[in-house]
């Protein structure tokens, strides 16, 4: 058995605050709980399946606690992640998760051996958010190998349906300014999740709680998918962000009946809050699946506390509201504001979304793409980026960089192409 720090409330001392209790986690996509990680040749052995309530006993020591399977896992070995089962963490914490420290001694602060695992004949309902905004098996996420690459530079647009030139219902539009756009880098991205805290941080996106979240109702304008390819025992994984992808012909736009969504003159997909009714009907004909609903009054307008917290550059939003990523168009604002006063114009690199700010491997670069010199520019020129679901001639402002990788080939296989299916939990 083997203890480790949680991904996102650490060893305790973060899980009074709820962004982090309700991140979900790299890996597992598990929010609001910690569980027994084990390896899904474990779990077959052991006839186990996520959720199953598990006793480990090591001596006159117990924990009773739920298992996850894991795949990547060392057979026989369980992950167990510190910081949940507190009592006195405060409002947000308390009672959230299962104490692990139960089993730990001053001899066996990291690792413990000799643990029985015996089946509990119980569930316990944990929140994952792996599944809840499939894209079904689709291709999502390219790879090649340094070989493949070499061969062939264009693989990844190879791999994509190029729809038609003008064949369109929506107009053509000319930018003759600013025209605002975003790459992502997925061969650094490792999925830490920083993004996602930082946009929800910078836009007052409010946390719903466990309940919701199995409800599939999380509120993130920002996700990371994860995507793992390869035998289960020891899989290559791939994350990649999936904010909106503020699309030139929007799909989301031709059906909304109160024109609550609309194009700006800078291309963004903009979102009038005080229009929309709640139709919902955007959020079914989105195909990345990046719109989210209040369904229930999440946002607390009465704790002092809470609302010295948001950013009063943006709205907060209320009961019944489609909300959804908006390039931080506050900060656009800003810097606009900031270049009239001087009568310039804004400098690339001037504008930092707040996910862009937060990545700790520069992965999201976002400027202007009319500008050729700009930094997001000669990303999206390069041989590898592509834009998802091309196919379907939506032409999103927001497109990925292919991943390459150099692995050892005496140690594994020659990478291939990582297919749209989320693996199995």
């Amino acid at each position: 058995m083997v203890f480790r720090p949680d991904p996102s409330v650490f060893d305790g001392r973060f899980s009074n605050n709820a962004w982090l209790q309700e991140l979900p986690k790299a890996h597992t996509r598990l929010t609001w709980d910690n569980a027994a990680l084990i390896a899904p040749a474990t779990a077959a052995r052991l006839n186990l399946i996520s959720g199953d309530m598990v006793e480990l006993r090591e001596g006159e020591r117990s924990l009773r606690i739920p298992v996850w399977l894991a795949p990547g896992q060392a057979s026989d070995v369980v992950t167990l992640h510190l910081g949940y089962g507190r009592d006195r963490a405060g409002r947000v914490g308390n009672g959230t998760g299962f104490n692990v420290n139960v089993l730990r001694t001053s001899a066996a602060l990291d690792t413990l051996s000799g643990v029985e695992l015996v089946k509990v004949d119980d569930r316990y309902e944990l929140a994952s958010t792996q599944d809840h905004w499939s894209l079904e098996g689709r291709n999502l996420v390219r790879v090649a190998t340094r070989e493949e690459f070499e061969a062939d530079p264009q693989f990844a647009l190879k791999e994509e349906h190029q729809p038609l030139t003008g064949l369109s219902i929506f107009p053509t539009r000319q930018y003759e300014g600013y025209a605002w756009g975003m790459a992502i880098d997925q061969g650094v991205c490792t999925g830490c999740n920083s993004c996602v805290v930082a946009c929800q941080s910078e836009n007052n996106v409010p946390v719903v709680g466990k309940d919701q979240v199995l409800n599939g109702r999380e509120m993130h304008w920002l996700r990371v998918d994860r995507y793992y390819t390869g035998p289960l025992d020891n899989p290559d994984t791939y994350h990649q962000p999936m904010p909106c992808q503020q699309c030139e012909n929007a799909p989301c736009e031709v059906v909304c009946p109160v024109a609550a969504t609309v194009h700006s003159d800078e291309g963004l997909n903009d979102m009038v809050y005080n229009r929309c009714v709640g139709t919902r009907y955007c959020s079914n004909n989105c195909p990345y699946k990046v719109r989210r609903f209040n369904f229930l009054l999440y946002q607390d307008f009465e704790t002092p506390s809470l609302k010295l917290q948001r950013n009063p550059d943006v709205t907060v939003r209320s009961r019944g509201v489609m909300e959804k990523c908006t390039y931080c168009v506050q900060r656009i604002n800003h810097a606009r504001v900031a270049a009239k006063l001087e009568d310039r114009e804004i400098r690339d690199g001037e504008i930092v979304t707040a996910c862009q700010g937060a990545c700790p491997t520069d992965a999201i670069v976002f400027g202007n793409i009319n500008d050729p010199e700009s930094r997001v520019s000669r990303l999206k020129a390069s041989s590898l980026n592509y834009s998802l679901l091309a196919e379907l001639n939506n032409r999103p402002r927001t497109t990925y960089l292919a991943i390459v990788r150099n692995p050892n080939t005496d140690l594994e296989p020659a990478g291939s192409r990582a297919e749209g299916e989320e693996g199995e939990n």
